[in-house]
């Protein structure tokens, strides 16, 4: 029998970010260390190759992701705009990241509960 044709997870590659925690080395910069966790982007996804319930379970885990950070940027914008807090942008910058840190949680409960 054939090897079955699996497509690579170019989700994978999101590891390449985690170069930028370098970035921290150079600067002295503290806040560059947290680009190190995308590495565990490599572990995650880089080495398998995908197939149909890989490809739903990071669908489904990139529509959780998305509501999340839709809705919290509208809020957090909102919040900025009506009361004139500008002492809140840090966080709501952060949103990207911690969308992130959703996906890949939601990907794990996913892939562990097996539908």
């Amino acid at each position: 029998m054939g090897r079955m044709n699996m497509r690579k997870n170019k989700i994978g590659y999101l590891g390449v970010l985690g170069f930028l925690g370098l970035l921290g080395l150079i600067t002295q910069n503290s806040g560059f260390y947290g680009f190190f966790g995308f590495f565990g982007f490599f572990g995650a996804f880089g080495g398998r190759g995908s197939d149909e319930r890989v490809e739903k379970n990071i669908n489904r885990a990139c529509r959780n992701a998305f509501i999340f950070i839709t809705i919290t940027s509208a809020l957090s914008l909102a919040y900025i705009a009506a009361f004139k807090a500008v002492e809140i942008w840090p966080l709501a910058l952060s949103l990207p990241f911690i969308a992130i840190i959703v996906f890949a949680l939601f990907y794990i409960y996913y892939d562990r509960r097996g539908d």
